[in-house]
């Protein structure tokens, strides 16, 4: 019997990846590995969507509140804890589960790691003091100059992924796209279940990601963003937990850069930016995709049809 290896439930942002993971979770012996480079962060619950402590409570959840605010976490980070978690949670005779949103550590575990440079500070530091003269979108451009398929797909504001697209460049001499193309063998082994929790109609996302917006403000979003600063004055814009999209967004606001109904605007702009980013990426990952319309009524019959299938299959070879 072929070991089945793992289920990747992929998709945008407000696309119901949790509510649709959780249910599979009462269905089949999975364990759910976070995909999502924003609920690493501790203290960072109500503007990440972190399932609640009952929602963790249903299952066994990993790679959720695992560092502080003001640390990084990388695809290499990533791809080690997943890999390590997959053996264990097999062992234990499970299933992985792995469900998010963040394309890139999706890609680290299924194409491999690339041979990308280490973070240069100096640099990083030299990029940032470009980027307050010049401003991201001017760094955008710098980037299309070097790599222009990175730069397709970035927004020209997203500060993180252009500084780092730019360090690769500079550090490599190769665009950043080259070297992901590459790839290296410790990409994840076969038996992977893709599926893609994708919607057809974008407006239906659009207004997911508007609503959810809301009742993060009426949860206390701003209250959160608050108290993180308070616990964690080393914490600036420059580091990536508060690049996530709407704390970068109440910071400003509660900075007084902007009243509360552009607070408001910007945050749900980024959001969707967000979820278009992701889209692109899913579409352009791998033609084996199941995709599941995220906007029709059940998405749950089809996944579980699909589950069952790949677990007869595993079980027959």
């Amino acid at each position: 019997m072929s070991e089945p290896q793992a289920i990747l439930l992929m998709g945008p942002t407000a696309s119901g990846k949790t509510g649709l993971a959780l249910a599979l979770a009462a269905r089949f012996p999975v364990e759910i590995i976070s995909v999502d480079s924003a609920l690493v962060y501790r203290d960072m619950d109500i503007g990440t969507a972190k399932p609640t402590a009952a929602e963790m409570a249903q299952c066994p959840h990993h790679l959720i509140d695992i560092i502080a605010p003001t640390d990084a976490y990388s695809a290499a980070q990533f791809h080690s804890d997943a890999t390590r978690l997959m053996s264990d949670i097999r062992a234990r005779g499970h299933i992985p589960l792995l469900a998010g949103g963040t394309m890139l550590y999706f890609k680290a575990l299924t194409d491999g790691l690339s041979d990308l440079p280490q973070a240069d500070a100096s640099l990083r530091t030299q990029l940032d003091a470009d980027a307050a003269r010049e401003g991201w979108p001017a760094m955008h451009a710098r980037l299309a100059a070097l790599d222009a398929i990175t730069a397709a797909r970035l927004a020209p504001n997203d500060s993180q992924r252009i500084q780092r697209a730019l360090e690769v460049c500079l550090l490599s001499g190769q665009p950043m796209s080259a070297l992901l193309a590459r790839g290296r063998d410790d990409a994840a082994g076969g038996n992977l279940l893709r599926l893609a929790l994708n919607p057809d109609d974008r407006s239906w996302l659009h207004a997911r990601i508007a609503l959810r917006f809301n009742i993060m403000l009426e949860q206390g979003f701003l209250d959160e963003v608050s108290r993180i600063r308070a616990r964690w004055p080393q914490l600036s814009l420059a580091l990536p937990s508060m690049r996530c999209v709407g704390y970068r967004q109440a910071w400003e606001y509660q900075d007084g850069l902007y009243d509360e109904a552009e607070f408001i605007e910007r945050g749900i702009i980024a959001t969707r930016q967000l979820a278009k980013r992701q889209i692109t990426w899913l579409r352009a990952m791998t033609a084996d995709n199941l995709n599941l319309h995220a906007d029709q009524a059940d998405t749950l019959t089809p996944a579980c049809h699909a589950i069952e299938q790949w677990l007869a299959a595993q079980h027959n070879s």
